[in-house]
């Protein structure tokens, strides 16, 4: 793949620190739900964030079938409807690997507001999923969570990205 102009070159993601990033976010999301905000419907999902950044960046290592074991694990851990946030991880696991070629080619800002109709595809199949079953409608603060989400894109890819940069070496016999 042709790289753009003045991006940088990045040495291969860790596999040990991709899951260890998954399960880290899958404990923030178990310990936001069970912390001070509760349930609130405004808070975003940052296992969501991780997974679609992690699809995008590393679509062989993380795919549809480990959005969708997370998201078992986040019913199981809410209680919720069996199956509803595995839908939505699958169905943005799947988006994100549809479009990580042409997502890479922008700047991080400009990949936050390209994410922004994944993350409220993924929350409105979620309210779908949960209004089908008789659940009761959220309300308006529902809406904000994926805003919140591609606000939280530019922080979670400087994170994740970082034990990948190279540092700057002045060593002129290696041209990378």
């Amino acid at each position: 793949m042709i790289m753009r102009p003045g991006q940088q070159l990045l040495l291969p993601a860790n596999p040990v620190f991709i899951w260890f990033s998954l399960i880290a976010a899958l404990l923030f999301n178990m310990a936001l739900n069970m912390g001070m905000f509760g349930r609130a419907a405004w808070v975003p999902d940052l296992l969501a964030v991780v997974l679609v950044f992690w699809s995008v960046h590393q679509p062989l290592r993380i795919g549809v079938g480990v959005a969708f074991a997370f998201g078992l694990a986040m019913d199981v851990h809410q209680g919720a409807l069996l199956g509803q946030h595995a839908l939505a991880y699958t169905a943005l696991g799947f988006l994100g690997i549809s479009m990580h070629r042409r997502l890479l080619w922008f700047g991080v800002p400009n990949q936050a507001v390209q994410v922004l109709p994944l993350f409220v595809a993924a929350h409105l199949l979620e309210l779908l999923v949960r209004m089908a079953a008789g659940g009761s409608f959220p309300g308006a603060l529902y809406l904000l969570a994926p805003l919140i989400e591609a606000a939280l894109w530019p922080v979670v890819s400087v994170m994740l990205l970082a034990p990948q940069r190279r540092a700057p070496d002045p060593d002129d016999n290696r041209p990378l």
